[in-house]
């Protein structure tokens, strides 16, 4: 789906709203100041994924778009695993950066990327006037593309390319480098066009 300047403009302030909410949430959450990237907005071929994705060991809570759009695509809070180590050190009360991750480190990731990933769908569904809600999470730690690519082979879509909304946050005082990506299905990413047209028309 080809998109005007003017609505490539419009979807990335979808995502500049929704990721605001979702950093000042992390920045709660860890009683430290969370610095946020301008939204990247990127169709993507699938066979270049990995050139935008990396190939390093991560972590990935993902969750299923879902409310008033049934199977929107993904949310995916996005962090890799020397960073997760640090964020998770941070929530225990642990230092050791080199110890493998246990299940309460799978537990306390899970729980900040539902916080997350709910945060930012609230801010970007009260633009646009529908509900999304996040599916239960789903933790995998596995290499990115690979994961990346599963995920895409389970949307319900044929597609050759999909379009990333990626946001990075990170706190300079834990070390934490992390990713909010949101992956629509071609049809959501249609709603939230016609959504955002409508907003923009002169009243």
């Amino acid at each position: 789906m080809k998109l005007s300047s003017v609505q490539m403009d419009a979807m990335q302030e979808l995502g500049n709203i929704g990721a605001a909410h979702a950093a000042t949430t992390l920045s709660q959450l860890l009683s430290s100041t969370v610095e946020m990237s301008v939204p990247k907005i990127m169709t993507v071929d699938i066979a270049q994924l990995a050139d935008h994705i990396g190939d390093e060991s991560a972590a990935l809570v993902v969750f299923e778009l879902q409310g008033e759009i049934p199977h929107g695509g993904y949310i995916i809070f996005y962090i890799s695993r020397k960073s997760a180590v640090h964020l998770t050190n941070t929530m225990l009360g642990l230092t050791d950066p080199d110890r493998p991750l246990s299940e309460m480190d799978e537990s306390a990731l899970i729980e900040v990327g539902n916080i997350m990933a709910s945060a930012f769908l609230d801010a970007a569904a009260e633009l646009l006037g529908f509900v999304m809600i996040p599916s239960p999470p789903a933790l995998t730690i596995d290499m990115a593309h690979a994961a990346m690519q599963s995920l895409i082979a389970q949307m319900q879509e044929e597609i050759n390319e999909v379009m990333l909304f990626s946001t990075e946050l990170f706190c300079e005082e834990h070390k934490i480098d992390s990713d909010i990506i949101m992956m629509p299905e071609t049809s959501t990413l249609k709603m939230f066009v016609e959504r955002l047209d409508n907003l923009m028309k002169p009243i």
